[in-house]
């Protein structure tokens, strides 16, 4: 597990004892805009989801991970998802839980940590990230983490009755 494991923080997988922290980002109002999230999840479903955790990413096409600072702490979550593995590309997402734990570089040496895995071990050729129009610190993360922006998407989220664009983030492998 070298690949996920940083100077400050190593990535990895979910564990049962992890549902009070998933339940509590799931349920958490204030997040739902960034996963399009709708309605609240009971404890039983994500402890369904937990129980499925240990299954292959090329089997159901994505991979969550918890964010762990050196003195095991959970931070927050990163993910893959929309893996395709004929076309060697996956999307990533990720949060950090705590306003007080963002803007100390955790999330860029996590986005490093999980594109150096993405490249490495699954031998991705490409990995995308969507960013909402108003989310300035998440653009200035992965632009400083090396991805492009490629592309808007024109009213492309309803939040609260109006209509914001989205952002298409790409890195390639030849350029990290």
């Amino acid at each position: 597990m070298l690949t996920l494991t940083g100077k400050h923080i190593s990535l990895r997988p979910l564990e049962p004892e992890d549902l009070d922290f998933i339940y509590q980002i799931e349920n958490n109002e204030d997040l739902w805009e960034l996963s399009s999230t709708q309605t609240p999840y009971s404890r039983f479903l994500i402890q369904q989801y937990l129980d499925n955790a240990y299954r292959d990413i090329y089997e159901v096409k994505q991979l969550r991970l918890v964010i762990e600072n050196n003195e095991k702490e959970s931070l927050g979550l990163i993910d893959i998802f929309d893996f395709d593995p004929q076309h060697r590309r996956a999307a990533i997402g990720i949060l950090i839980v705590e306003q007080q734990n963002r803007g100390k570089g955790f999330g860029a040496e996590a986005l490093n940590l999980l594109c150096g895995y993405a490249f490495e071990r699954l031998k991705l050729h490409q990995v995308y990230a969507n960013v909402a129009e108003d989310n300035l610190k998440s653009q200035k993360l992965f632009e400083h983490q090396g991805f492009q922006k490629i592309g808007v998407k024109k009213d492309w989220n309803l939040v609260n009755g109006i209509y914001k664009n989205e952002y298409l983030y790409q890195l390639l492998n030849n350029v990290y």
